[in-house]
């Protein structure tokens, strides 16, 4: 793998496996084509070997190596960062490649098409977004973002994930809280030309990059998650519930040992980082309809910047059976005493839970 770390990468953890593990955990398969150094074939053939239950040369061979039914892929991406290690290109380029691999894309199960997803802007990069919508427009269902908080800022530099002072702890969520303008305006070009957000955005990489835990492979990204990076959780998950109308899918980078992960393992041994925690507590708004929030916080000031406070969203359950609250507290040592008035509704009961730690690098070991 001469991306990341280098070594031999022997695929077998492949198209199986990894589909497996999809079924395993009964969650939906979100696979991505190689644009860069693959072809338009190669696409075509891998999406008809997955999901074809027709008697072709591809389904055949995916029987042949031992599966007979076609598997459900929802979420197919034509691409990834080709801004970048992706192939380097221009967003023209891109979107012609876009067109071309999307016309053999082929929807075998015609009940259930493939959410065909193009590899979107970088950051701050707005001439992408508006390339994408004007050149590629409905030919996809969706346009992704991909947005990286660093405490300092600096890709050679990035900050260590467990010792830092309050600077780096104030610099990450600052920086954090960068994705609502982020949002705000790669949505408000998508608005131009489809005002009916039919097309949505997909911030399908997100979340802490820090330097790599000392005497671990530099190109395997591994790194602790601490309470800090519980807070960044729990901010984008505002932001992006703010933003529901046009945010249709968020994957955090990446799940297992590598950048902000949920889960870190070591050989036979496994734990849960403080951001699998904001994940569990934060699923009870899956499926809700967002609901307002009007907000009034006190500032958290440091080093003559500042941000809120405090930070929340809400959503009612989808069976109308509750609402839920979230709130974040941004700073490392005060509390804050909320008061909280629910408009045409009067809650029967009330229950809460809290995620806290006595220090701001607390983690799980």
């Amino acid at each position: 793998n001469t991306h990341w770390g280098g070594v031999v990468e022997d695929n077998s953890f492949g198209t199986h496996e990894f589909m497996d593990l999809v079924d395993q955990l009964g969650t939906d398969a979100y696979i991505t084509g190689n644009v860069g150094s693959g072809t338009a074939r190669e696409m075509m053939e891998w999406v008809e070997y997955l999901t074809s239950d027709a008697v072709s040369p591809m389904a055949d061979l995916r029987r042949q190596n031992g599966r007979e039914k076609a598997w459900r892929v929802p979420y197919f991406g034509l691409g990834n960062e080709t801004w970048g290690c992706g192939g380097n290109m221009r967003p023209e380029y891109y979107a012609d490649e876009f067109r071309e691999c999307n016309t053999f894309i082929k929807n075998y199960d015609r009940a259930k098409p493939i959410y065909r997803i193009a590899g979107g802007a970088s950051d701050f990069n707005y001439t992408w977004t508006e390339v994408l919508m004007t050149q590629v427009g409905r030919r996809m269902n969706a346009a992704s973002l991909h947005y990286y908080t660093l405490p300092t800022g600096n890709w050679r530099t990035k900050g260590s994930a467990t010792q830092f002072g309050e600077d780096q702890w104030f610099s990450t969520l600052s920086r954090t809280l960068k994705m609502d303008e982020l949002v705000t305006k790669h949505a408000a070009i998508m608005d131009k030309t489809d005002p009916e957000k039919r097309i949505g955005l997909a911030i399908d990489e997100w979340g802490t990059w820090y330097d790599v835990e000392p005497g671990t492979e530099p190109g395997f990204l591994f790194q602790q998650s601490t309470m800090r990076d519980a807070l960044v959780a729990a901010l984008n998950f505002h932001i992006f519930q703010r933003h529901a109308d046009r945010v249709v899918m968020t994957n955090i980078a990446q799940t297992v040992n590598v950048l902000q992960a949920m889960i870190l393992t070591d050989k036979e041994k496994m734990l849960r980082t403080p951001t699998y925690w904001v994940f569990e507590m934060f699923k009870v708004h899956q499926g809700g309809t967002v609901l307002p929030v009007e907000l009034q916080s006190p500032d958290y000031a440091f080093g003559g910047d500042k941000i809120p406070m405090v930070s929340a969203s809400a959503t009612r359950a989808a069976d109308g059976s509750a609402v839920h609250l979230s709130l974040a507290n941004t700073s490392p040592a005060h509390a804050v005493t909320l008061s909280a008035k629910l408009l045409r509704l009067t809650p029967k009961a009330v229950a809460g839970r809290v995620l806290t730690a006595t220090a701001t690098n607390a983690h799980n070991t």
